[in-house]
């Protein structure tokens, strides 16, 4: 598949517009298939930057983590890359309608294919950081929607995550940091995937509520980096009665970053 940038427009009656970090933030994003959640603002909390440099998400959608990423520091440059035109226009509309265009470049493209990348211009070792949220749903053993742009933004076939790792180490300098969201209960893919290219891994659960167990990781990892892995305390979403957790609000309404993105 090409990469190209995507500045088309989309069929306002088929989306909406939605505020997210408590307003920071505002997105389109269709009615129906993939919807914007906690993971991709939980993914962009969980990375660092620094002005100047130049991050990329892989499997962006809309744009969401990529731009709330763009939204925390300023003077960082990100490139969305996204395989499904329609969210790929989304993200470019998303990317003007909060003044981050400048800043902002937007591809389609498949996350898998370095080769599609080098084709649209785009360098091995250009970037200083990727942050992905791969599909994670196991097509061969978890029920799977009907709808087309659900499955795809959500169903993993055998070997993605390893094949987007792959991508981000041919776009990642030496030293450039890799965050991923993953399924908590899949960890383990998370740390095979990484190999022997990436190091220095930091891992922090996300947690529905105490009690529960976790159902995300959240994992920070350096290209040729070699010191042990740790494991972060997680994040809770909710308190035993159901209620949002100050630390999660801060996450999520007040767009703080996560311990994950100092390390």
């Amino acid at each position: 598949m090409n990469c190209v940038p995507m500045i088309a427009d989309r069929d306002r009656s088929t989306t909406s517009e939605d505020a997210v970090l408590g307003g920071r933030l505002r997105l389109r994003q269709p009615l129906t298939g993939h919807r914007v959640g906690h993971d991709a603002i939980l993914l962009a909390a969980a990375t660092g930057a620094r002005s100047g440099e130049h991050a990329f998400d892989l499997g962006a959608g809309v744009g969401a983590a990529g731009l709330a990423l763009a939204r925390r520091i300023d003077g960082l440059r990100v490139t969305l890359v996204e395989i499904d035109a329609g969210l790929a226009a989304l993200a470019a509309d998303n990317a003007r309608l909060n003044g981050l265009d400048l800043r902002i470049d937007v591809r389609t493209c498949d996350a898998e294919d370095s080769d599609a990348l080098s084709t649209a211009g785009l360098t091995a070792g250009s970037a200083d950081r990727v942050l992905m949220n791969p599909p994670f749903r196991d097509a061969t053993r978890q029920n799977l929607s009907p709808d087309a742009a659900r499955r795809l933004a959500h169903a993993a076939a055998p070997g993605l995550l390893a094949r987007w790792v792959a991508t981000a180490g041919w776009l990642l300098r030496p030293g450039g940091i890799l965050t991923v969201i993953w399924r908590a209960d899949a960890q383990g893919e998370v740390r095979a995937a990484l190999g022997s290219d990436f190091g220095a891994a930091a891992e922090m659960p996300v947690y529905p509520r105490p009690g529960r167990p976790a159902i995300r990781v959240l994992v920070r990892a350096e290209k040729g980096g070699r010191d042990a892995p740790v494991e972060l305390p997680g994040l809770m979403l909710n308190d035993a009665g159901g209620r949002p957790t100050a630390e999660a609000e801060a996450v999520l309404r007040e767009a703080r970053p996560l311990a994950l993105a100092a390390r």
